[in-house]
């Protein structure tokens, strides 16, 4: 397995599971509620499970794989930017901003 099919399986398995719990639990909905967001956390979930999937199959075929961690990164910084207007401590935007990095690493290795 090389070093970008490792990052790729990390993020997916990490974006699928994020996306599930927004369905399975309240902390998620709480969140988008907090940034006054609510109305967008369906879609959010429903982009990181289709933007991990599409990770998987990038594997396969190279252009969804650049789609898909595009794609990603650029969720990811939006909810950086939604962080940092909420006022959020760097600990807690930690993990945003380690996912848009890992995505960003995706999209240029595999770029």
């Amino acid at each position: 397995m090389t070093f970008l099919n490792i990052l790729i399986v990390i993020s997916s398995v990490s974006f699928i599971f994020y996306g599930i719990s927004y369905f399975t639990t309240t902390n998620m909905k709480i969140e988008f509620k907090r940034f006054g967001l609510e109305k967008f956390g369906a879609l959010t979930a429903i982009l990181e499970i289709l933007g991990a999937l599409g990770l998987l199959l990038g594997i396969s075929l190279h252009p969804i794989l650049l789609v898909s961690s595009g794609g990603l990164t650029i969720l990811m910084l939006l909810g950086v930017l939604v962080r940092i207007k909420m006022k959020d401590s760097l600990l807690i935007s930690t993990p945003a901003t380690v996912y848009m990095l890992l995505n960003a690493c995706i999209f240029y290795l595999a770029f």
